[in-house]
């Protein structure tokens, strides 16, 4: 059996551009298919109050079971289940393409999202095995962190590119084609690494972590739909505290652990997951609102809206390398993460100085600084949250990477939706009657109550990553206390 640090240097970057593309299909797919709804709800037919499953199912399906998708990437190997991954990953995006009643595309939504709680710690996990030079590594987890920080809007850019040249089903189709090209090249160049035959699946440990992540997410998404104070809502949102603690009580004297319970508590870790967490959370307020801003007040199409996204895509590729090579391996990530958190807070309240008569270049300063943001963040986030971690366990760190992201981002939305609904509502009751000018005003305003929000957000995470990451002389120490047969922190 090879060893995964024997990988050749020029082959290692070839792993990393197959396992980013993997992820970019992954994270864009859960806002490409928000600019094809309008045309897939015409022509199937479904109601405004049943097209939320379209984006709920592939939620759920793929925040409750990423647990369980590392602890078999680690059982299994991780190249088999990047495999599988893309494989399945692959087939539920033709069936969603070709999907001709509602229900079989909320099928193909969900079983995507299966497939894809198989493939997102599978591919990080891989990451981490691959790339265990310290400077490689950095340069490595800067381009991964970015790819994350930027998918979202990726997926607006060419969501809004297919549904206008294309058909909304292509929105579906494409990730045929991403999968087909990531195939080829797993097949080729990820190392032939089994899995570990120490682990078994703890099963009762599965169903815990599974329902309660699958109550959460579900409580959340019925929230702006439901209302918080409905059983729908707190009612799911409630049990899912219980099966969550339950499963952390389960793991704590469990043989064979799903989440080795280490992974989560070591400080920078655990800052690392909190920030990502944040970071998912928060920047709703950009993807979700600003694409209503730009299409229902500017007037832009869903392919100029894509487009007005572009800067922020700019902003994060160049800032994430900037970040990587230079300012992450002097000043660490208790100076950097805040900092960004700080600039992605700037730009929400800078959204909120926008009008029904505002122009694009007064969002382009913000966009930028979102980028600028979010490439602070994340880099640094994504690599400490796997450092220091045993290659046993890099499946099992790995997941509790893209569930402290899916989670943030099912929060996110619940909560700004239900805040952003609630405002809009107390403005046209203040400003009756309900003229279209009052409409297109309380709009903005429930944009705007959002994008405060997200601030509030960001500031309170700076607060948190300032006070729990280590500082830089703290990690150096302890890089050379750490026990032999343990990968030590690196310097940054």
């Amino acid at each position: 059996m090879s060893s995964p640090t024997a990988t050749p240097a020029r082959r290692r970057w070839w792993v990393l551009a197959t396992v980013a593309l993997a992820q970019l299909m992954v994270v864009l797919d859960a806002t490409i298919v928000n600019i094809a709804m309008p045309s897939a709800q015409a022509e199937l037919g479904f109601s405004d109050n049943d097209r939320q499953w379209i984006v709920t199912a592939y939620a759920l399906a793929f925040g409750s079971l990423l647990l369980l998708g590392g602890r078999l990437s680690d059982m299994l190997g991780r190249r088999r289940m990047f495999l599988i991954g893309l494989v399945g990953f692959a087939i539920a995006s033709a069936l969603g393409g070709a999907a001709s009643s509602f229900e079989l595309l909320v099928a193909a939504r969900a079983l995507q999202g299966v497939f894809g709680a198989a493939l997102a710690p599978a591919a990080l996990s891989v990451l981490t095995i691959t790339f265990t030079v310290p400077a490689e590594r950095g340069r490595a987890f800067g381009i991964f962190g970015a790819i994350a920080g930027m998918g979202g809007a990726i997926g607006l850019l060419l969501g809004g590119y297919l549904t206008e040249n294309f058909d909304w089903r292509w929105n579906l189709y494409v990730n045929v084609v991403i999968a087909a090209v990531a195939l080829i090249a797993g097949l080729i160049l990820l190392p032939r690494i089994g899995g570990s035959a120490e682990h078994r699946l703890d099963l009762p440990g599965v169903l815990l972590g599974t329902t309660g992540l699958f109550a959460l997410v579900f409580g959340f998404s019925q929230a702006e739909p439901q209302g918080w104070d409905s059983v729908a809502t707190w009612g799911p949102l409630a049990a899912s505290v219980l099966l969550l603690v339950g499963f952390v009580i389960r793991q704590r004297t469990a043989a064979h652990a799903v989440l080795p319970l280490g992974v989560l508590l070591d400080r920078d870790r655990g800052a690392s997951f909190l920030s990502i967490l944040v970071a998912g959370s928060g920047m709703f307020g950009v993807f979700l609102f600003l694409t209503y801003y730009l299409q229902s007040t500017l007037g832009f199409s869903p392919m100029r809206t894509g487009v007005a996204f572009l800067p922020m895509v700019v902003s994060i590729i160049i800032t994430a390398q900037i970040q990587s090579n230079l300012l992450i391996p002097r000043f660490g990530p208790k100076l950097l993460v805040p900092i960004g958190m700080t600039l992605a807070a700037t730009a929400m309240f800078s959204f909120t100085l926008l009008e029904t008569h505002s122009s694009y270049l007064h969002v382009l300063p913000g966009l930028i600084l979102m980028g600028m943001g979010m490439a602070s963040i994340m880099p640094a986030s994504f690599q400490l949250a796997t450092l220091g971690v045993e290659q046993r366990l890099a499946g099992a760190a790995s997941a509790l990477v893209s569930t402290s992201q899916q989670v943030g981002g099912a929060i996110g939305t619940a909560l700004l939706n239900t805040l952003a609904a609630t405002a809009a509502s107390a403005y046209v009751a203040d400003h009756a009657p309900a003229t279209p000018q009052v409409l297109a005003e309380a709009a903005l305003h429930s944009f705007d109550t959002a994008y405060a929000w997200s601030a509030g957000i960001f500031l309170g995470g700076a607060v948190l990553a300032g006070v729990l990451f280590r500082r830089r002389s703290d990690r150096l120490t302890r890089q050379a206390t750490a026990p032999v047969g343990l990968e030590p922190a690196i310097a940054h």
